[in-house]
C-alpha cells in the first residue's frame, strides 16, 4: 500500500507531538506571561503620562478614533454590553480553542503556529515591562473617555478593574495597554482560521474576528489605536523569529534523533501500532498518527490512496 507524502507528513508531525508535553509547555508560557504582566505594574503617574503621550501623538496624525467609538459604545448599551462581554471573555476562549483545533485537525501546522503565538506573547512582555501605559479609560485630566467596563459591570462578572472578576482586580495589571495582545492574539486566530479553514464560514470568522476585536478594544477604551498597531507589529516580529527558533530546537540532541528517524523511514511513523512510535523501545509511547483531512473527506485515506494507486 502506498501512502502519499501529505499523509506521511501529517503522521510524522503528530507522532512527534505529545499532549502531555504540550500542555505543560503552554501552561508555563502563559503563567510567565500572566505573572510578569502582573509584577511589572510600574508607577501609575508614568503609565498615565505614557498614555497621554500616545493619545497626543495620534491626535497630531489625526488617527485617534478611540473617543468616537468610546462615546458610541457608552451611549448605546446594545453595543457597549456585548463589547464588554467580548473583551472580558473571547481573548481567553477563542485562542485556546484555535490551538486545540490546530492540534486535532491541522497537525502539520500546529507546531509552527504554537511557536509563533508563544514567541509573540513573550515579546509583548517586553512592551509591558519597558512602557507601562494607562488605557484611555484610566486617563485623568478630562480626556473625555468613559470606562464602559465599569458602566456596564452590573451586566457581567467583571468589576471596575478591567475584565477581572469582581473582587479580583488586584490580580490584573491595568497599566499594560501597550501592546494590545487582545489584538495580536485575535490576528493570530484570524489568520489560522482564514488560511487553514476549509469551510467558508470558518474563513469568514477568521477574517471578521480581528476586525471586531479592534473595534471592541477601542470602543471599551481599553486600548489606543497605536496599541493595536503595535500588537500587529509584535505578531509580525514573532512570525519572523519562529523559523529560527524552531531550527534551534531541532538542533538539540533529542530532536535531531527524532528527525533522523522520521527522515530515514517516514512510512514507519504512519504504520506504527496504535499508541506507539516507530521506535517504541527508544522513544516510548506516542499519539496516534492522524491524516490532516477535512471531515467526511475520504480521498486522502490510505485505503482510497491504495485503490487509486492500483487503478493506475
Amino acid at each position: 500500500m502506498t501512502i502519499h507524502a501529505p499523509a506521511l507528513r501529517a503522521a510524522a508531525y503528530r507522532g512527534r507531538l505529545r499532549w502531555w508535553s504540550e500542555l505543560p509547555l503552554i501552561a508555563v508560557v502563559y503563567t510567565v506571561y500572566s505573572g510578569v504582566r502582573l509584577l511589572v505594574r510600574g508607577e501609575v503617574g508614568n503609565a498615565v503620562g505614557h498614555g497621554a503621550d500616545i493619545l497626543h501623538d495620534e491626535q497630531l496624525l489625526h488617527l485617534d478614533p478611540e473617543r468616537w467609538f468610546n462615546q458610541l459604545f457608552a451611549h448605546h448599551a446594545f453595543l457597549g454590553v456585548p463589547a464588554d462581554f467580548a473583551y472580558a471573555s473571547l481573548h481567553y476562549l477563542v485562542t485556546p480553542a484555535v490551538l486545540v483545533w490546530l492540534w486535532l485537525r491541522r497537525p502539520t501546522h500546529y507546531r509552527t503556529a504554537r511557536t509563533w503565538l508563544m514567541i509573540s506573547t513573550l515579546i509583548g512582555l517586553v512592551g509591558f515591562t519597558t512602557l507601562p501605559t494607562a488605557p484611555p479609560r484610566l486617563l485623568t485630566g478630562g480626556y473625555g473617555f468613559i470606562d464602559t467596563m465599569a458602566q456596564y459591570s452590573s451586566y457581567g462578572w467583571w468589576g471596575a478593574d478591567a475584565s477581572a472578576p469582581r473582587g479580583l482586580g488586584h490580580l490584573t495589571n491595568q497599566y499594560a495597554a501597550m501592546p494590545s495582545l487582545h489584538v495580536g492574539w485575535s490576528l493570530w486566530c484570524g489568520l489560522m482560521l482564514f488560511r487553514l479553514g476549509r469551510h467558508w464560514a470558518v474563513r469568514a470568522l477568521g477574517a471578521t474576528y480581528p476586525v471586531v476585536t479592534v473595534l471592541v478594544v477601542l470602543g471599551t477604551a481599553n486600548h489606543y489605536l497605536m496599541d493595536a498597531a503595535v500588537g500587529v507589529l509584535v505578531m509580525g516580529l514573532g512570525l519572523v523569529l519562529t523559523r529560527p527558533a524552531l531550527r534551534v530546537v531541532d538542533m538539540m540532541p533529542g530532536r535531531r534523533q527524532a528527525n533522523r528517524q522520521t527522515a530515514a523511514d517516514p512510512a514507519s511513523t504512519a504504520a506504527a501500532p496504535r499508541g506507539q512510535s516507530p521506535a517504541a523501545t527508544d522513544a516510548g509511547p506516542t499519539t496516534v498518527p492522524v491524516v490532516d483531512e477535512a471531515p467526511g473527506d475520504t480521498s486522502a485515506t490510505p485505503t482510497a490512496l491504495a485503490h487509486r494507486q492500483g487503478a493506475r
